[in-house]
């Protein structure tokens, strides 16, 4: 996006760490945006430009959340959305006037660039595309409605289906937050978005990010699977209610916890495979409560299962909370930021030691990633949907947590092989 909006006259190159080792690069000006697991890494970098007197302008959501702390290893740093400030960031930087803080508005999305995808390494599964920003729910653990506020912004239909158009990949991510909303309006704008595609013939197979009440709506369902829809990433969090109060997960609440298996169901009569996300280590849970959280998903009608431990990112109010209660386990920031990625306990949780809630979540994925719980996940997924697509996405999905969960212990799971052990005659 960034490179996107730079003038055409700047010559623009992408290092990234995820397929290539870091090689110091010359440059006029270096922009690095960076998650908080990232940010270490990030500062690292950009000490070692500013070591050789290049500008390094730092933005993204951590930055925006640790201003004080980002300004120490930039020349610049952009807090919020960078569309709005970018250009002015370039003018000033070529009459060298360059400031130490641009602040990003919440501007409308009508009318944006596209990114530029020929930068991005070959090597990536899905090309990303976002057609709203912003969420009006608090979720303790989560910081989006911080950065990208707490009302929805969408883009014209027409915008995102022209961008689509552009895309050569054939898988897509929506990595909208909710794709869905909650009103009427946002549920028409998806039906919209839906019957586009398939009127122009946009042929993605696709996954989203949505709310549980996306199984509300038979509409949407049936016009998300025939535009191409395969898997649905839904945060269910907990099975319990009280556990869905103390995350703030209203919409799951108004559901409730015992309509889980018939919004699953919905979804997987339209050949639409659910990745469901659950977190761990809540201040309510006990280690049977781990347990019982990792039978449902394995015993549920999840199809993909995501398992991470809560943890407390910077500008959210379980951070907020935590801190204040003395309750982080590494505070030698920014150095400790490496250690907020999810899988690893970051705090003291209540009813156990942080030792005992890091044993529990590694018998925990040990489980749900068992090599016989994913085949056997993968057969049921192919019962209930009747999509071998469907299916396939949510065993890939398995399969790469499988694959980080035993590292070398075992052989990684072959879904060519777990494809050719089955008829598939019968479905899509």
């Amino acid at each position: 996006m960034i490179a996107g909006l730079t003038p055409s006259d700047w010559d623009i190159q992408l290092l990234d760490e995820n397929f290539e080792k870091f090689q110091y690069t010359e440059a006029d000006l270096v922009g690095i945006t960076a998650l908080t697991s990232a940010s270490y890494r990030a500062y690292e970098i950009a000490s070692l430009y500013r070591k050789n007197n290049i500008p390094v302008v730092l933005g993204g959501i951590h930055i925006s959340m640790m201003p004080d702390e980002a300004e120490g290893y930039a020349n610049s740093i952009v807090i919020g959305e960078a569309e709005s400030v970018w250009n002015t960031l370039l003018n000033d930087f070529d009459k060298g006037t360059l400031k130490k803080r641009y602040y990003g508005e919440l501007s409308s999305l009508t009318d944006r660039i596209f990114p530029r995808r020929d930068l991005f390494h070959s090597n990536y599964t899905y090309a990303n595309i976002q057609t709203t920003r912003g969420c009006p729910l608090s979720c303790d653990f989560c910081s989006v409605h911080n950065f990208n506020g707490s009302k929805y912004r969408e883009r014209p239909v027409k915008d995102v289906l022209d961008e689509m158009e552009t895309i050569e990949n054939e898988r897509l991510f929506i990595i909208d937050d909710n794709l869905i909303g909650y009103t009427k309006k946002s549920t028409d704008r998806a039906i919209d978005l839906f019957k586009g595609m398939i009127s122009r013939g946009i042929k993605k197979d696709w996954y989203c990010q949505a709310s549980l009440n996306i199984a509300d709506n038979e509409e949407v369902l049936e016009y998300a699977a025939k535009s191409g829809c395969r898997m649905i990433l839904i945060g269910i969090e907990s099975e319990k209610v009280d556990q869905l109060h103390e995350t703030n997960k209203k919409i799951n609440l108004r559901i409730g916890v015992n309509h889980y298996e018939e919004a699953f169901q919905r979804i997987h009569k339209h050949g639409i495979s659910v990745l469901g996300a659950l977190v761990f280590g809540l201040d309510s849970d006990s280690i049977e409560d781990i347990k019982n959280r990792t039978r449902f998903a394995i015993d549920s009608g999840i199809d993909a299962m995501q398992a991470t431990i809560v943890t407390p990112l910077p500008g959210t109010a379980l951070f907020k909370r935590l801190e204040s209660e003395n309750r982080l386990l590494y505070t030698n920031f920014p150095r400790d930021w490496e250690r907020y990625h999810f899988h690893e306990v970051s705090h003291q949780p209540i009813k156990m030691t942080s030792d005992e809630l890091s044993a529990a979540m590694d018998e925990c994925w040990r489980t749900l990633w068992d090599e016989k719980t994913v085949y056997r996940k993968m057969l049921k997924t192919l019962k209930q949907t009747k999509n071998a697509k469907a299916a396939t996405w949510a065993f890939t999905s398995n399969t790469e947590r499988h694959n980080l969960a035993f590292g070398r212990e075992k052989p990684a799971l072959d879904i060519e092989k777990m494809l050719g052990n089955i008829k598939l005659s019968n479905y899509e």
